[in-house]
């Protein structure tokens, strides 16, 4: 048996990814590729089939973490202020899409039953392939991306009452189910009572603890255990468990920690959606195609046309430009897989024909297949239909909101003492910012002073592209972790090569490796502090602040050079990781008889050591940057500047030379 499953396991995964390979080749849609790897190891195809039952049951899961993860960018607070238009546009679409699909489906001979279940089939779009298309084509802030996601998780809601009408469709009468359709609302209340209030007092000082831990294993565990229970307590409620799952991401995404778990949701969702649509690949019977394909490629033509225009109405009446209503029609245009879910409803209450589904689900699935297409060019689309009335408008202009929405900002990443600073400034000259710190008790106190902190690791790249590193002007490491600022500095510079990066170090140790690694201003901590006590010192011994100025300057522009001429104690050598890496003064005394003396420096090769000469002491008087053309003598002592094997190497030329 764990033989068997081995092999069905590694062969789900070799076509899988050679057939995602083949689709990505030819710039194919990822969803598209996985329905085709359902078909290929489907039952109803030749060839090795794979057992459906553990596929479908897990595959489930992917829908909940999905809506999960869309839960996270439609925090309450911006759903009650979207509340007008979730309500109004989303309902229009849902009550007239079921409405016409079913006076179609009743002229066209269905019984009216039937014709029903085919309008509420029709109605709901796959919130998978939106979100999973609009998120891979950057257009998930858009203001058509958000309008399309929102009305589609809408349309997931309202799959409920579906649920429950289409059972008792036929047999009982209008008080039954009107009662149940009230039951359904109490529950999905119920369910909303229950997530909303262990999310403000459960959720948030469960994940402060966690967070504490600092464990990335732990916090993973926890973010799955929420994630499945939400979803737990609406199936035990007679719900979908993509509904309480979508629940517990609205109450989270309140949270500084929202970023941080889409993180770390992200692998195993989608993971789950690529199995998702390979379970729906399996249902495709392709021995049926030559027989039902005009019909059900005539229905996948009426689906998307019909919602296009319909949802484009809709749009352009509540005041919402031309070219911005067709773009969320063609969003919303696709079918949905809850429609697979309510027709299998209804094929186990006998209310619709084994043909007919047949004909609806390859409708619904010829529509999946170009839908990512129809997503994916939609601007062009758009712009080329409304071409003459929005010549010059930004088609592309993201929603207003709060949530998910950078752009034209700095990210600070870590908020400790130089981060707040940093920040202050920022906030004086009015420029956006967004910060991450892994300390959960300053991210809590910098929210609730109203400032943008966020809990999150900054060396992830996933909670950089989350919090807009392609849209950020700025980037700013402002803490001390040398593993994590290295990491950081090659996701930017890969993701953004043109992007500025300023860091804080605390010395000069190792600035040249994190310039190589995409830094554009590296500030150690020892060194700016050492310039801010000799400016104050200068200006109080009655400098002109020109001079300062000037001195200031000239050392930040030749990279520190007169700072890091320093001798080094023992200690420091000890406590030191790369010490032998580290730039350092050291005095080589002129003894008596020594075959340097009435040799100029100028006949010492040092700068192929890459030491340099800082200064030479005779007769207690100290000369700086001495000329080559200068001859040593007795009792002079050189000042070198360099690391130490240089230094020895140059010692001992210094007092062996001879010619």
């Amino acid at each position: 048996m764990l033989e068997q499953t081995l092999v069905q396991t590694l062969l789900l995964l070799g076509v899988t990814v050679f057939v995602v390979l083949l689709f990505q080749r030819f710039r194919i849609p990822p969803s598209l590729a996985y329905l085709f790897v359902g078909v290929i190891l489907g039952s109803h195809t030749a060839g090795p089939a794979l057992e459906t039952t553990y596929i479908q049951m897990i595959a489930e899961f992917g829908i909940v973490f999905l809506l999960f993860t869309i839960g996270l960018s439609f925090p309450l607070p911006q759903v009650y202020a979207l509340r007008h238009t979730i309500l109004s546009l989303g309902t229009a679409q849902v009550v007239l899409t079921t409405a016409i699909f079913t006076l179609i489906g009743w002229a066209i001979g269905l019984p009216l039953v039937a014709a029903f279940i085919v309008g509420a089939v029709f109605t709901q779009s796959s919130t998978t392939i939106i979100s999973k298309q609009l998120m891979e084509q950057g257009e998930s802030q858009t203001r058509h991306g958000r309008l399309g996601t929102t009305m589609s998780v809408f349309q997931d809601i309202t799959a409920v009452p579906f649920v429950i009408v289409i059972p008792v469709l036929g047999t009982a009468i209008a008080s039954d189910i009107a009662s149940s359709l009230a039951i359904a609302l109490v529950k999905a209340a119920a369910a909303f009572g229950i997530v909303l209030v262990s999310g403000r007092y459960l959720l948030k000082p469960l994940f402060q603890i966690v967070a504490s831990r600092r464990s990335a294993e732990l916090f993973t565990l926890t973010v799955l255990f929420v994630s499945l229970i939400a979803a737990w307590t609406t199936d035990s409620l007679g719900l979908s468990m993509a509904f309480g799952a979508f629940l517990a991401g609205m109450v989270l995404g309140e949270t500084e920690f929202r970023h941080q778990i889409e993180t770390t949701i992200r692998p195993f969702r989608d993971v789950l959606l690529g199995l998702f649509f390979i379970s729906i690949g399996m249902l495709v019977e392709p021995a049926l195609l030559p027989s039902i394909w005009p019909m059900a490629l005539f229905g996948a033509a009426v689906l998307l046309l019909i919602k296009t225009l319909i949802v484009t109405l809709i749009v352009r009446y509540s005041g919402i430009d031309s070219q911005t209503a067709f773009r969320t029609g063609l969003t919303l245009a696709v079918g949905g897989e809850f429609g697979f879910a309510l027709l299998a409803i209804g094929l186990d209450h006998n209310t619709i024909a084994a043909q007919s589904a047949q004909i609806v689900l390859t409708s619904v699935l010829f529509s999946m297949i170009g839908a990512p297409f129809l997503i994916r060019y939609n601007q062009p689309l758009a712009a080329w239909l409304f071409k003459r009335k929005v010549k010059n408008q930004n088609i592309d202009k993201p929603a207003p909101a709060n949530y998910s929405t950078y752009s034209d900002h700095v990210i600070i990443c870590g908020y400790g003492r130089t981060g707040q600073v940093i920040s202050r400034f920022l906030e004086s000259e009015s420029i956006h910012y967004v910060a991450l710190d892994m300390d959960p008790s300053i991210v809590k106190e910098a929210r609730l002073a109203g400032q943008p902190v966020y809990y999150g690791d900054a060396s992830d790249p996933v909670v950089l592209e989350t919090i807009g590193l392609l849209n950020a002007t700025l980037l700013i490491i402002s803490h001390d972790d040398r593993t994590a600022t290295l990491q950081t500095l090659r996701h930017a510079s890969d993701s953004r090569p043109e992007l500025p990066i300023v860091v804080r170090t605390h010395d000069d140790s190792g600035t040249e490796e994190l310039r190589q690694a995409g830094a554009n201003e590296v500030i150690p901590d020892t060194l700016e502090s050492g310039m801010i006590i000799a400016m104050h010192s200068l200006l109080t011994l009655s400098v002109p602040m020109w001079r300062v100025t000037q001195h200031l300057q000239d050392q930040r522009i030749k990279r520190y050079p007169m700072l890091k001429e320093l001798f080094r104690s023992t200690l420091e050598h000890l406590n030191e990781e790369n010490d032998d890496k580290i730039e350092r003064l050291h005095s080589v005394p002129i003894e008596p008889k020594s075959p340097s003396i009435g040799r100029n420096l100028g006949s010492y090769n040092f700068s192929s050591l890459s030491v340099t000469v800082t200064a030479l002491v005779r007769n207690q008087e100290r000369i700086r940057y001495p000329s080559s053309e200068t001859i040593l003598a007795e009792g002079d002592v050189v000042v070198l500047l360099g690391i130490p094997e240089a230094l020895a190497s140059a010692e001992r030329d210094l007092l062996a030379h001879s010619y």
